[in-house]
């Protein structure tokens, strides 16, 4: 049985203006057929029966569109954040009570690609088997890829998370001391990942609002994060509207 997914559908989706004025980013259509749409239509084709959306923006569109197509033939939840907007850490925490399974898939609803979803659930399922009698217990295995950006996670020779650093501004941040970010590998965050449920605990100290970026940066010392390529993987954030009409995939 696949575990949960859950798709962030609740932001504000300002780089996406004026469509957003009207609409949440999950239902601009991009080929005709809403972001939303499409990530679900992937992971029910990746055998996921049970998905979770989190709504904030315009909520109400989104949880009439899921009715409307009558959940897609499977199950559909919603975490709602109608009163307040908790970012991806927080969106997390508060999906929790939904989310009933060991790990679950986390994916951006503005994240389109050719990834091999039961390929990337498998992987996460060897690496915690390989963590088992390890001295850290795996928290997450997130797709990360060689592209353009100048925000990165660092990894050491295992494709660990040990950082993040910003190239542009030369600002690092890792839990280790004096950590250099040129002595490892920069890989860009891609937007899907997933995770153990032993996340839940240890995000209770937590704000209400908090990114899971600074999450896992903050917790890469004591629990193992691994990042996952996918040779040959095509994907595009489509969260500006320059991506939507550059879009042909």
């Amino acid at each position: 049985m696949k575990p949960y997914a859950l798709i962030f559908a609740a932001g504000l989706g300002t780089r996406l203006k004026p469509l957003t004025d009207t609409m949440p980013k999950a239902l601009v259509p991009v080929g005709g057929i809403p972001l939303l749409e499409r990530v679900i239509l992937r992971l029910k084709e990746a055998g996921y029966r049970h998905i979770v959306v989190n709504v904030h923006h315009f909520a109400e569109q989104i949880i009439d569109f899921i009715d409307q197509n009558d959940s897609f033939g499977i199950s559909v939840e919603i975490s709602d954040e109608r009163d307040l907007l908790r970012e991806t850490g927080g969106g997390i925490r508060h999906a929790a009570q939904l989310l009933s399974s060991d790990h679950f898939l986390v994916h951006n609803v503005d994240i389109i690609s050719d990834l091999d979803i039961p390929l990337f659930e498998k992987k996460y399922l060897e690496t915690e088997r390989e963590c088992i009698d390890g001295e850290k217990p795996l928290l997450a295995t997130i797709l990360v890829s060689e592209r353009k950006t100048q925000r990165f996670f660092l990894f050491d020779n295992y494709n660990y998370l040990v950082g993040w650093t910003n190239i542009a501004t030369g600002e690092v941040r890792s839990p280790f001391t004096d950590l250099n970010p040129d002595k490892y590998r920069k890989l860009a965050f891609a937007g899907i990942h997933n995770i153990s449920e032993k996340i839940f605990p240890l995000m209770e100290e937590w704000p209400e609002r908090f990114s899971i970026v600074d999450f896992y940066i903050a917790n890469c010392d004591k629990f193992l994060i691994k990042g996952i390529e996918m040779p040959g993987l095509s994907i595009r954030d489509v969260g500006k509207i320059a991506d939507l009409e550059q879009f042909n995939f």
